[in-house]
C-alpha cells in the first residue's frame, strides 16, 4: 500500500509540516505554486522528498493561491492545459535540481473533484499530461469519469482513499463545507485504513459499506495533526504485515 501526502504548500510565513510528512510517507503530492507553494518550499520539499527516496509527484491545481485552490473556476479549456503544462514544468526542474524525477501527477482540491464529473476539464487536464509524458501514473478518486478517461487514454490510472475526509455513499468526498467532512480521531482513522487494505471497503458517514480499488492512501497535511495520523496509519500497516511502498516506485 502507498502512502501519499499534499505537500510543499507552505507560502511565505504560512507554515506547513512538509518536511516531517514526508519522512512518514512513500509518495510526496508537492505543491506547484499555484494554489499553494512558494519556489523556495517547492524545492526544499522536493530535495527532502528525494533525499529520503520518496516518489514526487506533481499537484497541480487552479490558480487561485487565495482559495488554496478549493474553489471552482470555469477555465477556458486551453488555459487550463496551459496551466498544468506550466505546474509540471515548473517542478520537474525543481525535482531535476534535487537529483529526482517527477514519478505521477495527482490534481489539487477543486480540480481533482470537479473532474470527477466534469468531462471537458477532465480531458484537458489528462490530455495535457499525456502529451508531457504518457508513462505518468494519475493519482485520482475511483469510480470518477478521469479515472476511467485516463485508463482509456492508455495512461496508469492509481486509485486512492482519503484517510482523513468522510464519504458520501456514493463513494464521492463529504463536502468541506459539512460539519464532519474533515476527520480528526485517529483511533478511527486507523480502523477505516486497515479495513481498507485488508478488505477494500471504506465507510460513509452514513455507515454505506463503500468497495474500492484504492492502492494508495492520503493524509492531508494541512489537516491538524497530520503527521500524527500518517504515522499511526504507517505503523498499523507494518504491523499487519502490509508493506508501505509508493506505487510509482
Amino acid at each position: 500500500m502507498d502512502l501519499n501526502s499534499d505537500v510543499g504548500e507552505s507560502f511565505g510565513n504560512w507554515r506547513m509540516p512538509d518536511e516531517q510528512m514526508v519522512e512518514v510517507v512513500s509518495s510526496a503530492n508537492i505543491a506547484c505554486g499555484f494554489h499553494a507553494g512558494d519556489p523556495l518550499t517547492i524545492r526544499s520539499t522536493a530535495a527532502k522528498a528525494a533525499q529520503n527516496g520518496v516518489a514526487i509527484g506533481a499537484h497541480v491545481g487552479y490558480r487561485d493561491l487565495p482559495g488554496f485552490g478549493r474553489r471552482f473556476i470555469d477555465y477556458d479549456l486551453k488555459e487550463l492545459s496551459a496551466d498544468v503544462l506550466y505546474q509540471l514544468g515548473a517542478l520537474e526542474a525543481m525535482a531535476r535540481a534535487a537529483g529526482s524525477r517527477i514519478s505521477y501527477v495527482k490534481p489539487h482540491g477543486a480540480l481533482y473533484n470537479t473532474i470527477v464529473t466534469h468531462q471537458d476539464q477532465a480531458k484537458a487536464v489528462i490530455d495535457t499530461i499525456a502529451e508531457y509524458n504518457s508513462e505518468l501514473p494519475v493519482l485520482l478518486l475511483p469510480g470518477g469519469y478521469a479515472l476511467d478517461y485516463a485508463r482509456e487514454q492508455g495512461l496508469r490510472g492509481v486509485a486512492e482513499a482519503f484517510a482523513d475526509r468522510a464519504y458520501n455513499p456514493d463513494g464521492s468526498l463529504t463536502s468541506r463545507r459539512q460539519e464532519g467532512s474533515v476527520l480528526h480521531n485517529v483511533d478511527q482513522v486507523v480502523e477505516n485504513m486497515l479495513r481498507l487494505a485488508q478488505d477494500g471497503v471504506l465507510i460513509a458517514h452514513d455507515g454505506t459499506r463503500i468497495e474500492t480499488e484504492a492502492e494508495s492512501i492520503c493524509t492531508h497535511g494541512d489537516t491538524q495533526g497530520s503527521v500524527e495520523m500518517a504515522r499511526a496509519v504507517r505503523e498499523a500497516l507494518i504491523a499487519a504485515g502490509i508493506e508501505i511502498r509508493s506505487f510509482a516506485a
